[in-house]
């Protein structure tokens, strides 16, 4: 089984940044405690803050994997290009959270690719994306 996880943007920035928020430990540890966990699983990671190379990685394994966690951040809120590339492609998408959007400021509670993806799981820190794998397994 293939799996991609895809962050967008300021994720590169996890266990640094407001830690009140997301925890204060970094995406590149946890990705090692996933591998380790599943070993099972070819399981790839991806950041980037740039827009248009989220939609190029969409587009460039859309047809190819298993599934795709996508935390496309704050373009969450306001991407239709992205939710449009989650439309196009065949892979199927779980949109993660770390925090729960929810709880936080009223731009934060619409997502736009919400109603291209396979389901949304938000607000158990870092352990949304073992959530959103397992629902793939």
């Amino acid at each position: 089984m293939k799996i991609q996880i895809i962050n967008g943007p300021n994720l590169n920035l996890l266990g640094k940044r407001e830690p009140g928020i997301y925890g204060s430990e970094g995406f590149e540890s946890f990705y090692k405690q996933l591998l380790a966990k599943y070993p099972d699983v070819e399981l790839s990671y991806y950041q980037s803050n740039v827009e248009g190379e989220i939609i190029n990685k969409l587009h460039e394994i859309g047809f190819d994997y298993d599934g795709i966690v996508l935390n496309a951040g704050a373009y969450t809120h306001t991407s239709v290009a992205i939710a449009d590339a989650i439309a196009g492609i065949k892979t199927p998408v779980v949109e993660v959270h770390i925090s729960n959007v929810y709880a936080r400021e009223e731009f934060r509670h619409h997502s736009m690719m919400a109603k291209n993806c396979k389901g949304i799981i938000t607000g158990f820190g870092l352990m949304s994306y073992e959530l959103a794998l397992k629902s793939f397994l």
